[in-house]
């Protein structure tokens, strides 16, 4: 596992033994949600929450907006390139 942000009580994560598309999980106390990364021309989309209120789910989604380049870097740096668009 590698977090690589933490930001507002939000680990964000992203696992070496993962599957594509490019996405982070996003915990916070017991909840996490799934939040495809995009791309450089696709946003970032909420794909899954579990044990996470609608409120801290919005919130998770738009640190990733926030952090999305960043986040696909760090895809790279653990996986390689994302598939295209």
């Amino acid at each position: 596992m590698a977090t690589v942000l933490k930001k507002d009580g939000f680990s964000i994560r992203i696992y070496p033994n993962d599957h594509l598309p490019s996405h982070v999980h996003v915990l916070k106390a017991e909840g996490e949600a799934k939040i495809n990364l995009g791309s450089a021309t696709e946003r970032p989309k909420l794909v899954g929450i579990w044990n996470m209120s609608d409120k801290d789910a919005v919130k998770a989604l738009k640190l990733v907006i926030a952090h999305q380049a960043e986040l696909l870097e760090k895809w790279r740096e653990i996986h390689g390139e994302p598939e295209s668009d």
